[in-house]
């Protein structure tokens, strides 16, 4: 049979699941004790959530925390690795950053990229380099928002930048209603830097089996697809944008609308990468996501998209994601090879949850690596 993009498909549809979280204990600019009781809360509910679940490999839902630069927090840093380092996700990068220069930019990440790489959190390249996946804070990558007078960004070149420091791929969209969203939607893609212009992950390269060598920052986009709902007794057209949050509620309908937009690597259509997005630190969501949602999106996803023959679930981080594309890209068939294909774990991570009884009190943390560093004011 075909797709309704025209590709050939057979056989069991592997369904990638992914959540990456906009994760901002600080929301909203709190004393330091709310923000981390906000923290703790997420340390002490989550794993009694993941650890009842398991994909097809037996894995349990591994959170994908992009942590904000401009919020830093030694403590909250340091609690947040070594839950982390314990099984239960992994790091990446968020920044919020207005009027930037290349050179001021770049600057913020090597900061970034060192304080998180002191604690062990992030990958690394083959030759060494810090690795890490990114989402632009206030949805504007590239400089792609300027509206309400006002400057999300400042840099043109930022995907030249990102690239050029160690980004592995960008997981900031969609945007919906923002200026800032591609015209390209529910794709994996390459975009390629026009470095005097902003807006330049509007089009890309489609990421395509047999295809190794594309130029380019990948954009691993989350599901964008319209619905309808009832507002006020009335039918509302709206979108859906994958978006986990106390104002859009998990729902068996959610998912399955996420399972037929179909992202995938050109050529592979079975393979289906869904990437969802949350900010599951702030009060709402996280009483939404830790209380009932999480727990149903992933006893939904085990019990409808996971039968081993039609469908095989696999949940992944934002890391093995792009290791998945890239091992997708070329031709690797097995999903467990692909997880660590060019990027390893985090250096702390040094067991995973499925390798240990569920429950176990030891930690696996390095705990030789906890420097002291004060908070950006940036």
């Amino acid at each position: 049979m075909r797709d309704g993009r025209g590709e050939s498909q057979s056989g069991c549809t592997e369904v990638l699941l992914c959540i990456v979280d906009h994760f901002e204990p600080q929301v909203g600019r709190p004393a330091a004790d709310v923000s981390r009781k906000r923290l703790e809360d997420w340390i002490e509910r989550y794993p009694g959530i993941a650890g009842s679940h398991r994909d097809f490999s037996g894995r349990i839902p591994k959170h994908s925390f992009f942590y904000p630069w401009d919020e830093f927090d030694a403590w909250e840093f340091e609690r947040l690795s070594a839950h982390c380092a314990d099984g239960w996700g992994e790091i990446e990068l968020h920044l919020h950053h207005r009027d930037d220069t290349d050179q001021t930019l770049r600057a913020k990440l090597r900061e970034a990229l060192e304080a998180y790489r002191g604690f062990g959190a992030l990958s690394a390249w083959p030759d060494g380099r810090p690795a890490f996946g990114f989402i632009h804070g206030n949805w504007a990558l590239d400089n792609s928002r300027t509206d309400g007078g006002r400057n999300y960004c400042g840099v043109n070149n930022e995907i030249t930048i990102l690239q050029e420091e160690g980004c592995f791929a960008d997981f900031t969209f969609p945007s919906w209603q923002e200026f800032s969203q591609p015209r390209t939607t529910n794709s994996i893609y390459y975009a390629v830097d026009d470095p005097l212009r902003p807006k330049s992950h509007d089009r890309g390269i489609k990421a395509k089996v047999g295809r190794t060598d594309a130029s380019g920052l990948p954009i691993i986009q989350g599901p964008l697809i319209p619905s309808f709902g009832i507002a006020n007794g009335r039918p509302r057209f709206t979108m859906d944008d994958g978006d986990l949050a106390s104002y859009r509620r998990y729902t068996p309908e959610r998912l399955a609308r996420w399972i037929s937009a179909g992202i995938h690597v050109s050529g592979r259509p079975n393979r289906v990468f869904i990437k969802l997005h949350t900010h599951g630190a702030a009060d709402a969501n996280r009483q939404a996501l830790l209380g009932e949602d999480l727990d149903r999106l992933f006893a939904d996803a085990e019990s409808q998209y996971n039968d081993g023959s039609c469908f095989r679930l696999y949940h992944v981080t934002a890391r093995e994601m792009f290791n998945l594309v890239k091992a997708t890209e070329a031709g690797i068939e097995s999903v467990e090879e692909g997880r660590d294909w060019i990027l390893p774990p985090p250096q702390s991570a040094t067991v995973a949850v499925s390798d240990r009884k569920v429950g176990s009190t030891t930690s696996f943390r390095d705990t030789t690596c906890t420097p002291t560093i004060e908070r950006n004011q940036g």
